[in-house]
């Protein structure tokens, strides 16, 4: 595997729940959180494995206000909020991971939404993984320490990412924790 930021077969990008409901005029929505959806057009056209991640909750999941969470309901199964933003521009053979679809059970981390992602990207020969998506500081922190978990090289985009910021400044915590846990920042301009 290079240690420079140019693209090979090993590379995978995981483009982390940019659904309607995070995005503007949506039900969670994060703040400018469409404009990651250009950056990962962009890198998905040229990784020959791509990786999206969703939330598909129940209307009664336990993050809800309702049963005592802290979201409002987002990203219900089957409604328009859950799906992906619609211009997004997923290859046809993209691994699609749905997680949190269990009421009781909240999952942020999309290796733990897919338990076997790890050893379906090593069969495919991914060493590294670019990842971004919604929201920095919830889902895109937790999938980023669950590939450095599973042994993979991070590097994380923060022009792909944007974050809730429920208290001022998570999103840079957010950021601050990758690197100290390993990953590697970086634009996705300066991916080769």
């Amino acid at each position: 595997m290079a240690t420079d930021l140019t693209l090979g077969p090993a590379d995978a990008l995981i483009g982390v729940d940019v659904q309607q409901d995070f995005c503007p005029g949506g039900a969670l929505a994060v703040r400018a959180g469409d404009q990651v959806v250009g950056p990962l057009n962009a890198l998905a056209a040229r990784c020959a494995t791509v990786v999206a991640t969703r939330d598909w909750h129940p209307a009664d999941h336990c993050s809800f206000a309702a049963q005592g969470g802290p979201w409002p309901p987002h990203c219900v199964q089957q409604t328009p909020g859950a799906a992906y933003h619609p211009a997004l521009r997923w290859p046809a053979a993209t691994i699609h991971v749905v997680k949190a679809e269990a009421a009781e059970r909240d999952c942020f981390d999309g290796f733990s939404g897919r338990p076997d992602l790890a050893a379906v990207l090593r069969q495919r020969g991914v060493e590294r993984v670019l990842v971004g998506g919604l929201a920095t500081d919830y889902c895109v922190l937790q999938t980023v320490l669950g590939a450095l978990r599973a042994g993979f090289a991070v590097v994380a985009l923060v022009d792909a990412m944007r974050a809730v910021e429920v208290q001022p400044g998570d999103g840079q915590r957010a950021l601050a924790a990758m690197q100290a846990a390993g990953a590697r920042l970086s634009r996705s301009s300066e991916i080769g």
